[in-house]
């Protein structure tokens, strides 16, 4: 495969999950957010802006404006509009590669989230829970229009790299901003953390409604099974590297190896009351780092090569 169509690929899935991460998280905690009940409300909500995309100079917004900036502002590089416009300039350079049910179904998107956003321009007024509805069932569509109608080759493989790597690298930052006030939750705090994620339910399987900042953390770190987890997120990236694999060079396989390699080991065989216990913070940041570091190495072994390499392949 073509350095270039496997960068467009990842960074197509990178870019959509990044938009289904912001979306997400906003919806659980709009409500919340506009609660002012609990003064630590105001000062978590600040982090997870800050955390999602916007600077530290959001504190002075009001929480609304904040949440309408991280949908529809087009200067916002890491809003939902900006996310999605991406994701789409990067499938429309791999149009070969995709579906035309993937380019449907994420151009659709393009076109709804921005007319919301030129009509939010002109009126200042903006239905945020339409968006929230539209970008969430997009988003479902999306993902299983690409596991449905194209092979589950090279391109698929670093379709699920760009996903997973995203969503192992936004997981940890948000928890951090989470776990940095959480004597202060209550139940109804920590659905909305779960419902971020998606995975009220499924933590409801495993731990019934028994809801304990420990078990929060332990299942969104440490479930294997379930797929917006870091642990899943960090084994699916491997089955992917894995598979993508045979194009690099020796030197390159082995640095991509060890680093996805301790990644998952650290998940793998991590107790959440040792984590808990030392420095959490620390822990959720070493995530991060390695999850940069494999990206490099990812982006030195199959985009940004050598041109020997590419004879010698």
């Amino acid at each position: 495969m073509l350095s270039r169509v496997a960068d467009s690929l990842y960074w197509m899935s990178r870019y959509f999950e990044r938009a289904d991460h912001c979306a997400r998280v906003l919806e659980a905690n709009h409500n919340l957010m506009l609660n002012p009940s609990k003064a630590s409300i105001e000062e978590r909500w600040h982090r997870i802006t800050e955390n999602l995309g916007l600077g530290p100079e959001s504190n002075a917004l009001e929480p609304q404006a904040a949440m309408i900036e991280l949908m529809a502002d087009t200067a916002n590089r890491s809003s939902i509009v900006s996310c999605i416009t991406s994701a789409r300039e990067n499938a429309s350079q791999v149009r070969e590669e995709i579906s035309s049910e993937m380019w449907e179904r994420l151009n659709q998107m393009y076109h709804e989230v921005t007319q919301m956003a030129a009509q939010f321009r002109r009126t200042r007024e903006i239905d945020v829970q339409r968006i929230f509805t539209n970008v969430r069932e997009g988003c479902y569509r999306f993902y299983g229009v690409t596991a449905a109608t194209i092979s589950h080759g090279e391109a698929w493989h670093f379709i699920q790299l760009g996903k997973y790597m995203e969503r192992a690298s936004a997981l940890p930052s948000f928890l951090d901003a989470i776990y940095s006030t959480p004597a202060s939750l209550d139940d109804l705090d920590w659905v909305g953390v779960l419902a971020s994620c998606s995975a009220f339910e499924a933590y409801c399987k495993v731990y019934t409604a028994d809801l304990k900042p420990a078990r929060v953390a332990e299942f969104l770190l440490l479930d294997a099974e379930f797929p917006h987890t870091v642990r899943y997120s960090a084994d699916q990236m491997q089955n992917a590297l894995r598979a993508i694999a045979h194009p690099a060079n020796d030197g390159s396989l082995l640095r991509i190896e060890r680093i996805v390699g301790k990644l998952c080991s650290s998940l793998a065989y991590a107790q959440i009351e040792d984590i808990i216990s030392r420095e959490f913070p620390k822990f959720l940041a070493s995530i991060v780092e390695q999850c940069e570091r494999l990206h490099g190495a990812v982006h030195e072994a199959y985009i940004d090569y050598p041109i020997q390499t590419a004879f010698e392949a």
